[in-house]
């Protein structure tokens, strides 16, 4: 059955048998689109891939960076072998010639890649009562993976509670982002942990397996920490009695106030006391 685009301005009319079209990835692949009800044709081909616009095919003709692997034809493009890079929204334009006649189509290409080994991030160990995330992903797939998590070898449900093997937990899990966080985390949640990735293309992936500890907060260093702490102030407290018992302090207080030279006028002496104190030899 075919499938109609956008309506056209006025009698021409833009069709595709194929809306979707997955692929395997190295495989040819037709996106195919049929137009009625114009005289004289113009076609382009557009590309879409997130903020990217291109052209594959301009006024009939295949752009030069397409000519080596794409055909064009009346009934649509086909390319030879199709890559990752190919996925994406394809519109195919078809207008008069000189006319207001236009009509357009959109198909959506998924070049099928099966997941690589997922990569994750999970701390060899975490502390109890925290927030912990581990993360996992995979860059090769498409579509897009979705991720599972595996604990010693067991599949966590995205619902803990759901489950008594991990009602004792209390976790998040995203299988679109592949993020599972602990919050808060637990002593039941040592064990080790790994992820799965798979997107319905090829067979899934899974990462390798490492092992979280939860731990307790470490008391025992904050107490070492605050021993230590306590005897280096103890010990400069000694060393400044021990320097003040020897007289440290008190003989650096002399020295630094130095000698001082005290002018006083001579007191005043009465006519008397000059003449018994003065003699004069002649």
């Amino acid at each position: 059955s075919f499938s109609t685009g956008p309506l056209a301005l006025s009698k021409g009319s833009v069709y595709t048998s194929e809306s979707e079209v997955r692929i395997a990835e190295n495989k040819p692949a037709t996106l195919s689109c049929s137009y009625s009800g114009f005289s004289s044709p113009r076609v382009e081909w557009k590309f879409v891939q997130g903020d990217t616009t291109s052209f594959v095919c301009y006024n009939s003709k295949i752009i030069a960076s397409y000519e080596d692997r794409v055909t064009f034809s009346q009934n649509g493009i086909t390319f030879r072998s199709v890559t990752r890079k190919d996925t994406g929204m394809y519109t195919c334009m078809v207008s008069e010639e000189g006319g207001n006649d236009y009509g357009e189509v959109n198909i959506q290409l998924i070049v099928l890649v099966p997941p690589s080994k997922p990569t994750v991030n999970i701390p060899s160990s975490a502390t109890i009562g925290n927030r912990v995330v581990l993360t996992c992903s995979e860059k090769d797939g498409s579509p897009p993976s979705e991720y599972y998590w595996f604990k010693d070898g067991t599949l966590m449900p995205t619902e803990p509670k759901s489950s008594r093997a991990f009602s004792n937990s209390s976790y998040t899990l995203d299988q679109k982002t592949g993020e599972l966080i602990f919050d808060p985390l637990s002593a039941f949640d040592t064990g080790a942990y790994s992820c799965q990735a798979q997107n319905g293309f090829g067979s899934p992936a899974m990462s390798d397996a490492v092992r979280m500890e939860a731990v307790e907060l470490n008391v025992g260093g904050i107490v070492a920490a605050v021993l230590v702490t306590l005897i280096l102030l103890g010990v400069l407290i000694f060393g400044i009695w021990f320097a003040y018992s020897r007289g440290y302090f008190e003989r650096t207080k002399k020295g630094s106030s130095g000698k001082k030279v005290i002018y006083s006028q001579p007191t005043a002496r009465n006519e008397g006391e000059f003449r018994q104190t003065s003699s004069f030899l002649v």
